[in-house]
């Protein structure tokens, strides 16, 4: 132990001073120590220690694990001198305290036990023979099972993909199984052999059977297989080379020992290139430093200069503001001084032009004002004496054509009365045909006479017709030139009547907006809703202009045949659900009015209306309320 606490000391007084190159040196020198049994290893038969870790808690180890507990501290990243003395203790261990039982399973990428004879060929890439593959004879040849059944089989062996073997006569009853070409596959290959060697379906079996039972033959392909004949042989000469354990081992641990010497020059490339990073970047790291240090010791003085600087450049500019504050100051007095002096004198000098040009303004003003208000007076004279002259000739025509109405209505009475005293007369007559006896004279008498007297009226009656004629034409020529005096008086009074007033001038079968501005509002954003009213307002009213669309139906009622709304118009239905009740009945009524006044034309026509009542307006009603409106207006320019 003594001898081992040396090792310690000296390796910590040097660490620091240790580098890669010496871990080869500190190895040996460890190694040499432990075979000289300065540190004890093996404690019992099986129990070891690592004598490196005192402080660990878990010291005592079986070989195995102490094996691997020196084999990963030698690869890890830990401080040198640990790394070479735990190299020296793997070293030690597989050296000269080697476990036989062990030696195996502590080796990097040792292959399996070897089998029966280590000198056997086997084909590589590892390979199954499978014999008496189920085959049937169809259609002239024999066929079988794919490959991919019967690899479905064997998946418990692993295998990598299984060929089955045809000639000219078709399935030859024989398959290649395919195993990988590592130890791992190896392993596959002799299970798969074991297996069907315990179950008496080996190599040995097939040859040695005299009957052939329905099982598969199998096992691993060999030498004799490889340089016999027939498709087995020849596949397996195509596919695959023969080699034995050994030489795949030896092949192996030279791939292996290439790769580590590889990695080795690498690592130790690196390493070399690392140190010359090092030496660089603390080359850098000085020179850095270095101009760090004249940059601080630049930037203060420069900092210094910069306030000595500005300090001066704050005095000189303070007494350049306050110099000109100064001569400012004493300007600005003389310059209100001036100012003062010459407003005086520019208001002496003004005051007669000011108050002779504003009396000269005063009188132009008065007279303009005079020369308007009578033009006005003139204008509204005239406006008062053509709507009181449209006013008197409504009146007029109105009693001329309640006058004809009257009369029309006595002469249809006094043509009802003829009418009726002509079938009366008839009747008589007919009467009077059928009587006969010794009254036959009276009678016949009596017959010229109502004869005589029917004609009579007969010719009174056509009379009349012509008179009523006559009165028909002249009521219709009556009736038009009232519609005419009509147009003239919306024509007249547009600008005079408007919604706001009790009677007005409504133009009939147009929407009404104010519903399509609340929808809008409701559904677009508020700069966009003003917009997008106007829009579907202007849509509608076009849609009520379309000849093609008549949402109506006709109905009886009673004796009576009229027309109503269609509820169910396709086009009505979709715009009640997206814009709502009150835009519906806006669109409803529009298009109600504009069926009952101008069906044909189906555009909008001025009609007089009574706002107060929701109806048409009588020309009563419009003539009393403009002589309204007119007298009001006169005891207003009166008072």
């Amino acid at each position: 132990m003594a001898h081992h606490n040396d090792i310690d000391s000296s390796c910590s007084d040097s660490d620091s001073l240790v580098t890669e190159s010496d871990i080869d040196e500190y190895t040996d020198i460890a190694y040499a120590k432990l075979k000289e049994g300065a540190s004890k290893v093996q404690y019992r038969s099986s129990a070891y220690k690592c004598p490196f870790c005192t402080g660990n808690k878990k010291q005592v180890y079986n070989f195995k694990d102490l094996l691997q507990h020196a084999t990963a501290v030698s690869a890890s990243n830990r401080k040198t001198k640990e790394k070479a003395m735990h190299r020296a203790l793997a070293n030690y261990l597989k050296t000269d305290l080697a476990d036989p039982s062990l030696s195996l399973q502590v080796a990097v990428l040792q292959p399996p036990a070897p089998p029966r004879d280590k000198d056997d060929k086997f084909v590589w890439p590892w390979k199954g023979v499978v014999l008496n593959v189920p085959t049937e004879f169809k259609d002239g040849r024999h066929v079988g099972e794919s490959g991919n059944r019967l690899k479905e089989q064997l998946s418990r062996f692993n295998p990598r993909k299984v060929h089955a073997l045809w000639n000219y006569k078709g399935h030859t009853g024989n398959c290649i199984v395919d195993f990988s070409k590592d130890w791992n596959g190896f392993k596959d290959a002799m299970s798969f052999e074991n297996h069907f060697e315990s179950e008496k379906l080996g190599k040995r079996d097939w040859q040695e059977s005299k009957s052939k039972t329905s099982e598969l033959y199998a096992w691993v392909a060999r030498e004799d297989d490889y340089n016999g004949a027939g498709p087995i042989a020849d596949h397996l000469r195509r596919n695959g080379d023969l080699k034995t354990v050994n030489d795949l081992t030896v092949e192996e641990s030279r791939k292996t020992n290439k790769l580590v010497a590889n990695l080795a020059s690498q690592i130790e490339a690196k390493n070399r290139h690392l140190h010359e990073l090092e030496s660089k970047y603390n080359e850098t790291t000085l020179s850095l430093n270095s101009m760090m240090e004249q940059r601080e010791q630049l930037f203060v003085s420069y900092n210094e200069e910069i306030k000595k600087m500005q300090q001066l450049a704050r005095d000189h500019s303070r007494k350049i503001i306050e110099e000109n504050q100064s001569l400012r100051t004493e300007l600005e007095d003389k310059r209100k001084e001036l100012d003062e002096r010459s407003q005086q004198l520019n208001r002496m000098a003004n005051q007669n032009n000011f108050d002779k040009r504003k009396l000269e303004e005063e009188k132009k003003r008065n007279a303009t004002k005079n020369s308007s208000l009578e033009l006005a007076e003139k204008e509204q004279r005239k406006a008062d004496e053509n709507v009181l002259r449209l006013v008197e000739e409504h009146k007029r025509e109105k009693e001329d054509a309640l006058k004809k109405i009257l009369q029309l209505e006595k002469q249809l009475d006094a043509k009802q009365k003829l009418e009726l005293e002509i079938q009366q007369l008839k009747g008589q007559l007919q009467v009077m045909q059928h009587m006969g006896g010794e009254e036959d004279s009276t009678v016949k008498q009596k017959m010229e006479e109502l004869t005589s007297e029917l004609n009579e009226k007969i010719e009174e009656m056509e009379d009349m017709e012509a008179l009523n004629q006559t009165l028909i034409v002249k009521e219709r020529k009556s009736n038009d030139e009232l519609q005419e005096a009509k147009k003239e008086l919306i024509s007249g009074l547009t600008d005079m009547l408007t919604r706001q007033t009790v009677i007005g001038i409504k133009r009939m079968g147009e929407i009404d907006e104010k519903p399509f501005q609340v929808a809008c509002k409701r559904k677009f954003a508020k700069g966009d809703a003003e917009y997008q009213a106007a829009v579907l307002s202007s849509k509608w009213q076009d849609e009520l202009k379309n000849p093609e669309w008549h949402p109506f139906k006709i109905v009886t009622v009673g004796d009576k045949s009229q027309e109503v709304l269609r509820e169910d118009d396709e086009k009505l239905m979709q715009l009640r659900s997206e814009l709502g009740e009150e835009v519906y009945e806006a669109v409803k009524s529009a298009l109600l009015e504009l069926n009952e006044h101008n069906p044909s034309g189906r555009y909008t026509i001025p009609e007089l209306w009574n706002y107060k009542d929701g109806r048409k307006a009588t020309l009563k009603e419009v003539i009393q309320y403009i002589l309204k409106q007119w007298r009001a207006l006169k005891r207003k320019r009166s008072s």
